[in-house]
């Protein structure tokens, strides 16, 4: 197995059908200001981002973020896990970059543990084909609703930059709905990583000049991913943030791209949403009753696993993150 540098690395990753923005160099390059070292490797032609944490006494985990390995390619793992054992790894994270049928079941394999996934396992996957009209008939009534009564309404959603105004309305939406935000380094390395390869996107929605929400959209090839969103409590009879993703749509089908990903609905099955979610707003289901009007299908990505190699450190590791709650 062979570290690449970036312009091998940008070679290789052109061949890949679909990749996935976070197998991106430039995503590898802004998980290293915050606590990552990423690894370009290269083994018979295939290609990974692995990305690793350092912990006391020398130790590290890996991640290996929406890759299209195959699980059953024997040798890129064997190489993957000679490379992770030279660095002193307790376990390797791996997320496979695919969606699956809720029946679907992997294959048994004693060398991948199932593991806990750190991004979410369903989004809403929507469907870009048409022109915005039919976008709009595929949407709830509400949702549909909404979008024109905030044009109605005098909302107007601009391209931006403004990565701090962005951040205000972060941390108003956190201090509104009780969730964590990262910083505002992270946010404006975030946007400047994408922005010169037009992978990025934000918009901001005004009315009269003031600032109501905003979100910040990545693409990739074809595919496009809403990440990051957030609105304050002024103007919200306006609608402005249904506005927005249709906005972000509209930029996502002009830049090229087919699907327009939401990105983290409840991992729950699609009766047991759709019982609820007017009933729920606790963690990601807030989001959900939102998301799910844009007309979009519900999309299950295959489990996590984990490749360990010091199975008494993970045991620990597992332990110290089911007490706190948390994913690595």
């Amino acid at each position: 197995m062979r570290i690449i540098q970036k312009n091998e690395w940008n070679r290789f990753f052109a061949e890949i059908e679909n990749p996935h923005i976070l197998q991106s160099y430039e995503w590898g390059e802004l998980k290293s200001h915050f606590g990552w070292l990423p690894f370009h490797v290269e083994h018979n032609g295939q290609i990974a981002q692995v990305l690793f944490r350092q912990l006391p006494f020398g130790y590290k985990i890996a991640y290996l973020p929406k890759c299209s390995i195959d699980l059953k390619n024997h040798s890129f793992w064997k190489e993957i896990d000679i490379f992770c054992r030279s660095k002193k790894t307790i376990f390797l994270k791996f997320e496979p970059d695919n969606f699956i049928e809720s029946s679907h079941i992997v294959e048994k394999n004693n060398k991948f543990i199932k593991g806990r996934s750190i991004q979410p396992r369903k989004t809403i996957e929507i469907d870009l084909a048409g022109n915005e009209n039919d976008w709009l008939e595929r949407m709830k009534p509400k949702t549909r609703y909404n979008v024109r009564l905030a044009i109605k309404k005098k909302v107007n959603v601009e391209s931006s930059d403004d990565i701090t105004t962005f951040y205000d309305l972060m941390l108003d939406t956190s201090n509104r709905d009780k969730f964590g935000v990262h910083s505002k380094e992270y946010y404006q390395f975030a946007f400047d990583l994408f922005k010169d390869t037009n992978n990025v996107a934000l918009f901001m929605a005004f009315y009269e000049g003031t600032p109501l929400a905003g979100l910040m959209v990545y693409r990739l090839g074809n595919r496009s991913w809403y990440f990051y969103g957030a609105s304050n409590n002024k103007e919200r009879n306006r609608m402005p943030t249904y506005l927005l993703q249709f906005e972000a749509m509209k930029w996502a089908k002009s830049v090229g791209c087919d699907t327009y990903d939401l990105w983290g609905i409840p991992d729950e099955a699609e009766d047991i949403l759709e019982r609820d979610f007017d009933k729920k707003s606790d963690g990601l289901w807030g989001v959900y009753r939102f998301k799910r009007g844009f007309g979009g299908v519900i999309k299950q990505s295959e489990t996590a696993f984990d490749r360990v190699y010091h199975p008494l450190l993970y045991q620990m590791i597992n332990l110290y993150q089911n007490l706190r709650g948390d994913v690595v």
